[in-house]
């Protein structure tokens, strides 16, 4: 391999710098080119998908679940003497390019390529067309760098340019010449505030590590930390930094309970939606979760597998009571994640990446049909007046179709073997650990499992059968085909997608501690530290229960599903009203909007307030009593120095004046007179001698 490796990394270098390269000629030229230059991105992002797909596919033909491109060149950092101890000296940066990145890098550049393709149609018309454009193509960019990263560094910066494009996208339309939307303005500064907190948690990790072992290469982690452990042990303080930087992915990836921005993020254009859903943000942060697993102690992997566990059944019952159909998604997205997060802290870290390749190619095209659907019913969203949009939207339909088959698990589309494996992995952990604790992510993923089969199927009930509702419902029309093809390329992967997993020679959900697309490290079994020791008779045990359960769970929510919607059997509304106050509070997001409102906004507030109040009244006052004393004893100073000082001066001066007048008339300038004083005043002296001597 090391004469192909200069050619493949400069074609991997590529995938990145076509977008970047066409943001920057967007951003100078767009306005100025034919159709506003959307052809531009769109065309990178094609040349950029095709080169990254190749790739997976020469990766894939390999059969090496170790695979590592080696020999890269790389890029010195912060030189300084080796002698200083700055622990910055030799710092390099390169490509990371294993079997992990080139699966993740292939879904971006894919689905990336496919958005832009749909945005060609959604977006015409937008006053904004162009920016659109390349805040998109800058989108894309980072989330391509950020999966080619070596080190948590770079990871770091491309992480934080997604998350400026996230807000540039998600407050797209607030500027919109013709009709501003506010909601999306403020909708942009949640989602950037929110993540904003895990990102700081992030970062205080990753200093952590790098004080403690002067390295921040994912190998280099990786060894330092298995080196450390098997001295010492998990110490407490590698648990607080694992979950510090777990808490970066739990902002990015939207899990309770830093959730509340990405329902907001619907404000945004719906191609953004599915650029942050299924291929850029969300999975940013499952990837990370991913890369650190080996980083993180037994007590810190229990934390992410609770989080991810009660984050997909606390979405799941949100998402059954929405009825704007991008909210119903949204709340769909933070349930999946919360499956990959749990999966990937219950030790089935593979499982868990797969399902996020998986759950981009099926959400991406549940986006991408939403936006089909808004567009066909004249920006109509709330699913109560759709209906009767099956015949009018064939495409649209059965895309949706499938994809909603495939995030319900059942058998033959992606999503089943996926989520079949999370579900074997969390039940595998606990039967490891024989603990109550670690039974709870197995047994909320098979409650949400079933959720989530009963309100995708409510969408798809609710959107395109029965009868038309609504003016726009009556009124729709099919997309064109620069949106319907997107969809047909993403319903195909919705259904085939899954079929890489049985391609993977180290395949079987019961055991292939290192399946095909994962490479952490370039030699595992030397890194035992996160190992995770699974028997055969239990990986066989967990694999064949968790199938029987996902199943069983699935078929029953399909079933409600049609006994509300589409047999109308029972009653949605009645049901609602049994429940009450419960349904309300569900209904409402658990107001946990409000509750943020009322105390960390509002704390926030008053505390800003109460340092206005400290700054204005204290520091000021001080500062101003300051002033007034100086002012005072200046005014002091200069009535001084205004009455004696100057008052003496001029007593002088007046002094010497008035001596000068009396000597003035002394001294006239006449002889006769200065004779006739010389006269009297000898006259005077004899008089004075002559008395002495009388």
């Amino acid at each position: 391999m090391g004469a192909t490796v200069p050619t493949q990394f400069y074609w991997l270098l590529a995938v990145p710098l076509l977008p970047l390269g066409a943001w920057v000629l967007q951003v100078c030229f767009g306005r100025f080119l034919p159709r506003q230059g959307d052809w531009l991105p769109t065309g990178a992002m094609g040349i950029a998908a095709v080169i990254a797909v190749r790739h997976f596919f020469s990766v894939l033909g390999l059969h090496d679940p170790d695979y590592l491109l080696g020999g890269l060149p790389t890029w010195k950092f912060f030189f300084s003497d080796p002698n200083l101890t700055l622990g910055l000296a030799g710092f390099e940066a390169s490509l990371l390019y294993d079997n992990l990145s080139a699966a993740l890098l292939a879904m971006v550049a894919l689905v990336s390529f496919l958005v832009h393709l749909f945005s060609v149609g959604y977006m015409q018309g937008d006053s904004r067309y162009n920016i659109f454009f390349s805040n998109l193509s800058l989108f894309t960019f980072a989330m391509l760098a950020l999966v080619l990263s070596d080190n948590l560094v770079f990871f770091f910066i491309f992480w934080e340019i997604m998350g400026l494009c996230s807000y540039l996208l998600i407050g797209h339309l607030s500027l919109d010449k013709k009709a501003p939307r506010m909601e999306a303005a403020w909708a942009s500064l949640k989602a950037f505030m929110t993540t904003r907190i895990g990102d700081i948690c992030l970062f205080i990790g990753m200093m952590m590590m790098w004080k403690a072992f002067g390295t921040l290469s994912f190998h280099g982690l990786y060894a330092a930390i298995d080196s450390h452990v098997a001295v010492h042990g998990w110490e407490s303080w590698l648990t607080v930094a694992g979950i510090m930087m777990f808490l970066g992915a739990v902002g990015k990836s939207a899990q309770f309970p830093l959730h509340v921005w990405l329902p907001d993020a619907m404000e945004g254009p719906t191609p953004v939606s599915a650029m942050i859903h299924a291929a850029t943000m969300v999975a940013a942060g499952v990837y990370l979760t991913g890369r650190i697993f080996l980083m993180m102690s037994p007590e810190a992997q229990l934390v992410v597998a609770c989080i991810g566990g009660f984050t997909a059944i606390f979405a799941a019952t949100i998402g059954i009571t929405q009825f704007d159909i991008k909210k119903v998604l949204a709340y769909s997205t933070i349930s999946q994640l919360g499956y990959m997060i749990c999966a990937i802290g219950a030790g089935g870290v593979a499982a868990g990446l797969f399902h996020m390749l998986t759950h981009a190619f099926f959400k991406a095209c549940l986006f991408l049909g939403s936006g089909s659907v808004i567009h066909g019913c004249h920006h109509e969203q709330d699913m109560r007046k759709m209906g009767g949009l099956r015949s009018k939207m064939p495409i649209t339909w059965i895309t949706m179709l499938v994809s909603t088959l495939a995030i319900s698990g059942v058998p033959f589309f992606a999503g089943f073997y996926s989520k079949d494996a999370i579900i074997a992995k969390t039940l595998e952990r606990s039967m490891v650990e024989g603990s109550l604790i670690w039974s709870l992510p197995f047994y909320m993923l098979v409650v949400a499992a079933g959720i989530t089969a009963f309100y995708m199927f409510r969408l798809m009930f609710m959107t395109f059968h029965g009868k038309a509702r609504g003016h726009g419902a009556e009124e729709a029309h099919e997309s064109p085909w620069t949106m319907t093809v997107p969809l047909i390329v993403l319903g195909l992967l919705a259904v085939v997608g899954g079929k890489f997993w049985i391609l993977d020679p180290a395949h079987g959900v019961s055991g292939g501690e290192h399946p095909w697309f994962l490479h952490l490290v370039e030699n595992p079994e030397a890194f035992g530290a996160a190992a995770i020791h699974v028997t055969e008779e239990q990986a066989h045990h967990a694999h064949h229960s968790a199938m029987v359960i996902s199943l069983s769970v699935a078929g029953l929510g399909i079933f409600f599903a049609c006994l509300f919607y589409l047999w109308r059997v029972l009653n949605p509304s009645k049901v609602a009203n049994a429940l009450g106050g419960f349904y309300r509070l569900v209904l409402d997001k658990y107001r946990f909007d409000e509750l943020y409102q009322s105390t960390v906004i509002r704390g926030t507030t008053i505390f800003s307030a109460f340092l206005a109040w400290f700054d204005r009244t204290l520091i000021d006052g001080v500062v101003n009593g300051m002033g007034a004393t100086m002012k005072g004893l200046g005014n002091l100073s200069a009535a001084h120095d205004r009455v004696v000082v100057d008052g003496f001066v001029e007593f002088v001066a007046e002094a010497t004046s008035s001596a000068g007048q009396l000597m003035r008339r002394l001294q006239t300038g006449r002889i006769q007179q200065y004779a006739y004083f010389t006269f009297v005043g000898a006259v005077f002296i004899a008089a004075v001698l002559l008395l002495e001597v009388l």
